[in-house]
């Protein structure tokens, strides 16, 4: 089997270590993500799942534990390197899109490219032409957040999220506040991705539908791996 791209180990993460309020979220989590694979995590509220994704995300450090994106064991990278990592290896999609209300659809995605070239290119131009009219936006390029409906906005924060190739792809709730046929499309939308591109996708949802169409199932219960249940195969190229 080949690497994987997500790899945790024993990871651990507690708040206000050291005193007398110390809390631990995550009670040792040991979880791998294969190259192309389609991933839901599921489970009650207040089980970790947002500190987990936030962990796995490069947005906080795991306490103690081994986390290897990609190959590379990240506890180890200074925080130029993690912002590097950060950018290359992954794409982030949210609940609430986080488009910037005063940037064209076009720029938005193209802000990655931006953060890491430092500047607009052609070639970052002409990419996100290309993944805004992948996701049924062609003529939509100029216009402003306001103007789209929230499954636009959402449809240009996966654009945004796709714009540098990256292998793994962290969706928080992506469908979570739209309606159901229009959940229904973007979760289509990003399968399509997943099996076109071979990009990873780990999915929190709460959504059992919608859990139940992806390759694996991982259930987060009071910080601990409850159950990690293979549906199906992954039909994405590896």
């Amino acid at each position: 089997m080949s690497q994987p791209i997500l790899a945790l180990k024993g990871v651990r993460k507690t708040y206000n270590a050291g005193t007398d309020v110390a809390q631990e979220v995550l009670h040792g989590i040991d979880l791998e993500l294969q190259s192309g694979e389609f991933v839901a995590l599921i489970g009650p509220s207040g089980s970790g799942k947002s500190t987990l994704l936030n962990i796995i995300g490069l947005l906080e450090p795991a306490t103690s534990g081994s986390y290897r994106l990609d190959g590379r064991e990240v506890t180890q990278l200074s925080e130029d390197e993690m912002t590097r990592a950060r950018l290359e290896t992954l794409g982030f999609v949210f609940q609430f899109h986080h488009l910037l209300p005063a940037f064209s659809a076009l720029e938005n995605v193209q802000i990655p490219g931006l953060m890491r070239d430092g500047s607009y290119t052609p070639e970052r131009r002409a990419e996100a032409l290309r993944l805004l009219e992948a996701v049924g936006l062609k003529g939509a390029e100029q216009k402003k957040p306001a103007q789209l409906s929230g499954g636009m906005q959402q449809r240009v924060a996966i654009a945004r999220a796709l714009a540098l190739s990256p292998k793994l792809v962290l969706a928080d709730e992506p469908t979570g506040n739209l309606d159901t046929k229009t959940a229904d499309d973007i979760f289509a939308l990003l399968r399509r991705f997943n099996q076109e591109r071979g990009t990873a996708l780990l999915v929190v949802t709460h959504d059992a539908d919608l859990a139940a169409r992806c390759d694996r199932v991982v259930r987060l219960v009071d910080g601990v791996i409850a159950e990690d249940k293979l549906i199906h195969a992954s039909a994405a190229p590896v």
